[in-house]
């Protein structure tokens, strides 16, 4: 199977749920913390890419004047077409775009902003040297990535049990992609290969993700990611019955009703 096919295809029910479950549950937060370091920066034009939905791009739309300039993009149409018919507030430049060939003129940017984005770039250097192009002397480019799975409660507990649910050839998406990029010196040497010459900063944020119920977390993770694609991709297990042994365990370990689980990123900002 081709992982990176899977990895990266957003298509189908996946939006939907992706942006109604998962972006209050473990996106939302974030995307408040990067935009007000955004804001701080107090720029003229913004590029955002993998943009996904739309949580960060909303965030920014509200803290920053109205005479920046926001261009939103993402690889996948459908992600966009989403984040298209929620309301940003003010005009959005929404346009589909590859982060390893971005369709802007050199110098055209004060910052770069990509939320958990660059675990799914397949050349992560390639993707910051195309970030640093489109970058003005001194500008910055601005992402966040997930920690490690065993510091995302929700998406640890999921993937072990999707683990036992298929032990010959479990779905592993969530650590293999999302929880995939965590090292600090990998990150700091891909944005030296990308030519980055600034020492990058790299903070620690640590939040919490809840859900009224361990059904939601299950239906979130295994049906509006990308890890719908390996499941389905399985014989003899349906998407039901991965999405109920998730829940199961969810539930084991984070009780009924209201459930509630430590989520933990790194936040990177390096100078042009």
């Amino acid at each position: 199977m081709n992982t990176f096919r899977t990895d990266t295809t957003f298509a189908g029910r996946i939006p939907e749920l992706y942006d109604r479950l998962l972006v209050p549950m473990i996106f939302a937060s974030y995307a408040s913390d990067i935009a007000t370091r955004v804001a701080a920066r107090n720029p003229s034009r913004v590029l955002e890419t993998a943009a996904g939905t739309g949580v960060v791009t909303r965030a920014m739309s509200r803290m920053l004047p109205s005479h920046v300039e926001i261009v939103a993009t993402d690889l996948n149409q459908a992600m966009l077409d989403r984040a298209a018919a929620n309301d940003a507030g003010r005009p959005i430049n929404w346009q589909q775009a590859n982060a390893l060939q971005l369709p802007f003129d050199d110098a055209s940017f004060d910052i770069v902003v990509c939320q958990f984005g660059a675990m799914f770039f397949p050349d992560k250097a390639a993707a910051f040297a195309e970030a640093r192009r489109v970058l003005r002397s001194g500008g910055a480019l601005l992402f966040n990535v997930w920690d490690r799975i065993e510091e995302n409660e929700f998406a640890h507990t999921i993937t072990e049990a999707l683990r036992r649910l298929f032990p010959v050839d479990p779905p592993l998406f969530m650590e293999r992609t999302p929880h995939g990029y965590f090292d600090a010196q990998v990150i700091s040497h891909d944005l030296a290969s990308a030519g980055f010459d600034a020492t990058p900063s790299i903070a620690t944020v640590t939040a919490r993700s809840r859900a009224a119920t361990a059904h939601l977390v299950a239906v979130a993770y295994c049906q509006g990611t990308p890890l719908r694609n390996e499941i389905e991709s399985r014989p003899f297990v349906t998407l039901d019955d991965a999405t109920d042994a998730s829940a199961t365990a969810i539930e084991a370990r984070f009780g009924t009703g209201l459930v509630d689980g430590k989520i933990q990123a790194h936040v990177i900002a390096v100078a042009r």
